[in-house]
């Protein structure tokens, strides 16, 4: 892309960035007990509403102008197809842009301009035809390679005329499918056709909407997405949209709530400390190392089921790796989260000590994990190892020296937890539509327990799953952290470590299915191959296993 066009898509940006840089704690979340979506009041002492309305003051998503930012601004009502198949402008309609590959020579600043007119029909077409191919490039194929859109004819192979390819689009756009608008749009960028994406992201704009059905609010972080990487921008939205405690006059915090209206995390949590209370029934010194320790809530149910173990709890260390960023979001250094774990030990009279280590899972070493002899070891993964890079974006693979780092602690288990996504090493629009659907799933699911008139849902959604989405769809190299693998390719890397699997009991199993029972019927659970994979319909989302 030329430094100009950057330029003038950066300045139509939706500003999410607008905000106050808020800091993180990525997933671990403290438990809320009985939690009733319908228990807030719209009291104004307990904040804000953040309606629609006061989210689109910083988030520009719906309420940016149509005519900044995109250079092309045709609603359906202001766009006609040619009859040669591609869109031209009605006179009360914004200009087309020029494409960077025209020519300097070439001065029309439309698809049809009066300075480009003849008397001569032939000669007539003839310009047309190359002034089209001057705005549209020679690469016809623009959306024939997947099968979410249908533009393609009955024969697979054969790559559609332009006239057909425009005709298609406007079809998408005039029945309103935002899905495929969304995967065309996300095609053209990844073909370079930025005539097209542009085109297309100003009628994106227009379907889009945070406070609208599942698909149109998660089609509003996609959008941004889609923008952002345009812009180059996307790694400062990642570092602005970190999740945050809210106001204190809030009662919970965004991923407090999304803990507790999606079993997600409380999956994951559960099943990874079922497998360590069964690794550890009959050990004396348990030290358990945290790769994610963020408020430490996950370890709260933990210390409770130790103390009431026969024979008397055992003693308890938790070396908790955190970095800095989520200083913020937990209020303070790990200081705190030791004190909150040390008064629950000692009211349920267990021996405990905490050892906190500030550093990033990535820079992690031996001796940072403060290991002695004697104790019994458990690591746990949750949520945390798809951020630590591989071999993928640099020389060195961070991801696969920490496995070998682990096993050369001898643990008695290790735990995994991690989203069911194929995202780290895939290209730019395979990424895409995989983030498509796993994220659909993920916004149908909220939709059913949070109401979308539900004074906190947009705050939700904008500070714990927005952030992972533009992310994953804006950045490339060390830029993107959020890099999800599916199990197969976990599995792969721990063997290759020296790890062999740890089934988890059918007791941490049944518990979860009971936990499941509190939730829509929709929720799946499946148990293969020693794993435990938590889904939304027929798609996986969450999958848990344990290593030794």
């Amino acid at each position: 892309m030329q430094p100009s066009q950057k330029q003038r898509i950066s300045h139509g940006m939706h500003r999410f960035s607008d905000q106050p840089v808020q800091e993180s704690l990525s997933y671990c979340l403290p438990p809320i007990q009985n939690f009733d979506p319908n228990s807030f009041s719209d009291d104004s002492s307990h904040g804000t509403h953040p309606s629609a309305l006061t989210f689109e003051q910083y988030c520009t998503l719906e309420s940016s102008s149509g005519t900044s930012g995109y250079f092309v601004h045709n609603s359906p009502s202001t766009v006609s197809v040619s009859p040669n198949g591609s869109p031209v402008s009605q006179p009360d309609s914004q200009s087309f842009p020029i494409d960077p590959h025209q020519s300097p020579d070439n001065t029309c600043s439309s698809p049809v301009s009066g300075s480009c007119l003849t008397d001569d029909v032939d000669d007539l077409r003839h310009k047309i035809r190359e002034l089209e191919t001057a705005m549209l490039g020679t690469d016809l194929d623009i959306l024939d390679v997947y099968s979410i859109t249908n533009l393609v004819g009955p024969n697979k192979n054969q790559i559609p005329s332009e006239a057909e390819k425009w005709k298609q689009l406007m079809e998408m756009i005039s029945r309103g499918d935002l899905k495929d608008v969304l995967c065309a749009c996300a095609k053209a960028i990844a073909d370079n056709d930025m005539f097209t994406a542009e085109w297309l992201m100003s009628e994106l704009r227009q379907m889009v909407s945070v406070s609208g059905e599942p698909v149109q609010r998660l089609g509003a972080y996609m959008l941004e997405g889609l923008v952002a990487r345009l812009a180059s921008s996307g790694s400062s939205i990642y570092k602005a949209l970190r999740c945050k405690e809210p106001a204190s006059a809030e009662l919970l915090s965004y991923m407090h709530l999304l803990y507790e209206v999606c079993p997600y995390f409380k999956f994951g949590y559960m099943s990874a400390n079922g497998a360590i209370a069964e690794a550890m029934k009959d050990e004396s010194q348990v030290h358990i190392i945290d790769f994610q320790i963020a408020q430490g809530s996950q370890w709260v149910t933990l210390i409770q089921g130790l103390a009431a173990r026969p024979g008397g709890p055992p003693r308890i260390r938790i070396t908790g790796i955190d970095d800095s960023t989520s200083a913020y979001a937990r209020g303070g250094g790990l200081d705190i989260v030791g004190k909150r774990l040390s008064r629950l030990a000692e009211s349920f009279k267990v021996p405990f000590e905490f050892n906190p280590a500030e550093i990033s899972g990535t820079d992690v070493q031996l001796e940072d994990l403060g290991v002695r002899p004697g104790e019994a070891i458990a690591v746990n993964f949750a949520f945390t190892l798809h951020h630590v890079p591989d071999e993928s974006v640099g020389s060195q693979n961070h991801r696969d020296r920490l496995l070998r780092l682990v096993k050369s602690l001898s643990p008695k288990v290790v735990t995994l937890v991690e989203q069911e996504s194929n995202t780290n090493t895939a290209p730019f629009f395979n990424r895409f539509l995989e983030t498509l659907d796993y994220y659909m799933a993920i916004f149908e699911s909220i939709d059913v327990t949070l109401p979308r008139e539900h004074r906190e849902r947009i705050n939700v959604e904008q500070h714990c799953l927005a952030r992972d989405i533009v992310n994953i769809i804006a950045c490339e190299g060390v830029e993107r952290v959020e890099r999800h693998e599916l199990l197969g390719k976990w599995k792969s890397r721990f063997m290759m470590a020296g790890f062999t699997p740890y089934p988890l009991s059918s007791l941490v199993n049944a518990t979860i299915k009971t936990l499941l029972e509190k939730y829509c019927e929709k929720y799946t659970l499946e148990e293969r191959d020693g794993a435990l994979y938590l889904g939304w319909l027929n798609r996986v989302l969450v999958a848990s296993c344990a290593w030794r």
